[in-house]
């Protein structure tokens, strides 16, 4: 069973138990997909890969943190409760994130690999490691790391 058909099951386990903060966050999550699955349809009908259900369970958690961020920065604990609930069950969805040593790991075996010298080299590094990482880091860190590894040469 894909990650899409456990979100529907959940759905419907969620709205039996009257779980409403359950059901509001993972009828987003549906509407997300559906909005995703209608833009990617061309002709026919379009079934999302496991790859792009994932990056729209990303970018929803991204948008979460994002928020919570904001929510925290000006004093409203009581949102950013709600957004970290929601973020919560997000996450319950996505493969295990790799933590910054492994990252930090893959980084400098790209780095190497692309002779990359400088911060110049960015690009080169950001582009060779975020296929090995889709779906399993969040890019702002990656993102970050990078830069940490390519300014200390």
């Amino acid at each position: 069973m894909g990650i899409y058909d456990n979100l529907l099951s959940d759905l419907k386990k969620a709205m039996l138990a009257k779980d409403n903060d359950r059901v509001r966050v993972l009828r987003s999550l549906k509407a997300a997909l559906l909005e995703k699955e209608i833009s990617e349809r061309v002709g026919g009908e379009a079934k999302l890969s496991e790859d792009q259900v994932v990056q729209v369970f990303m970018k929803a958690a991204k948008q979460r943190r994002d928020s919570i961020e904001q929510f925290e920065e000006h004093g409203r604990m009581d949102l950013a409760n709600t957004e970290k609930e929601e973020l919560e069950v997000i996450e319950s969805y996505l493969p295990k994130m790799m933590n910054e040593d492994e990252i930090a790991s893959i980084v400098d075996e790209i780095i190497s690999a692309v002779g990359a010298s400088s911060p110049q080299d960015m690009g080169k590094v950001m582009g060779a490691i975020m296929p090995k990482v889709k779906g399993k880091a969040d890019g702002s860190l990656v993102n970050r790391i990078v830069k940490e590894r390519l300014t200390a040469l």
